[in-house]
């Protein structure tokens, strides 16, 4: 029987790269030999990705914070059971864009939710599962931004103001401090090799530490 398989999410505000990186992360790992699935939140199921696009869409009447919060957690539950459970029952690692943690900084940081729902809807849903490791890439806001300029239509998320994307790293800077060493934080505002240099660190760190725990030369 294969060991249970590693979860590990990577979190970041808008633009971070976080597209890119898990890209990059997914070479190093596959290059070591790692069975591989690479998916994202919201969606990686059909049903998630329709309520992505639900999500994301630009509407002319407003999804109000709760629901919004609800249709997260609803695509996640799918997410869960179609996607990220079976893949880590059969041994493989799951690279995630966004989990939880997201749910944290933009629904109770950026819309001012309590984190005391969104624990609860966690626990309904999840039960157990965490990641076990969480990489957050880690950029000022103004940075980001002006990355996102030019790059397409903004989405629902991306048109809201600065002070909303400040409180939204804020609480990923409240969750890595106590997250009991799960996250490793990436300075995302470095040029992409220094940034890649920091995330083959981090892959190296990964892979050496599953051998030594799975005894694999």
């Amino acid at each position: 029987m294969n060991p249970r398989g590693l979860f590990i999410t990577v979190e970041g505000g808008e633009g971070v790269g976080k597209s890119t990186n898990i890209a990059y992360i997914r070479q190093q790992l596959e290059a070591a030999g790692t069975e591989l699935v690479v998916t994202r939140e919201p969606g990686g199921t059909p049903l998630g990705e329709e309520l992505r696009d639900v999500l994301l869409g630009v509407r002319d009447t407003g999804i109000s914070a709760m629901a919004e919060l609800l249709l997260i957690f609803a695509a996640r539950a799918q997410h869960i059971e179609e996607v990220i459970e079976p893949a880590l029952e059969a041994g493989k690692w799951v690279v995630c864009d966004r989990f939880t943690d997201a749910t944290y900084a933009y629904q109770c940081g950026g819309r001012g939710l309590s984190f005391e729902t969104v624990a609860v809807l966690e626990k309904l849903v999840q039960g157990d599962l965490l990641p076990d490791y969480t990489l957050l890439l880690d950029a000022p806001v103004d940075t980001g931004m002006s990355r996102v300029q030019g790059r397409g239509e903004p989405d629902r998320f991306e048109r809201e103001e600065l002070a909303f994307f400040e409180r939204v790293r804020g609480t990923y800077h409240q969750l890595a401090e106590a997250s009991s060493g799960r996250y490793r934080v990436i300075d995302a505002s470095q040029p992409l090799p220094a940034v890649q240099q920091q995330l083959l660190q981090v892959c190296n760190e990964l892979i050496t530490c599953w051998r030594v725990r799975h005894q694999q030369p």
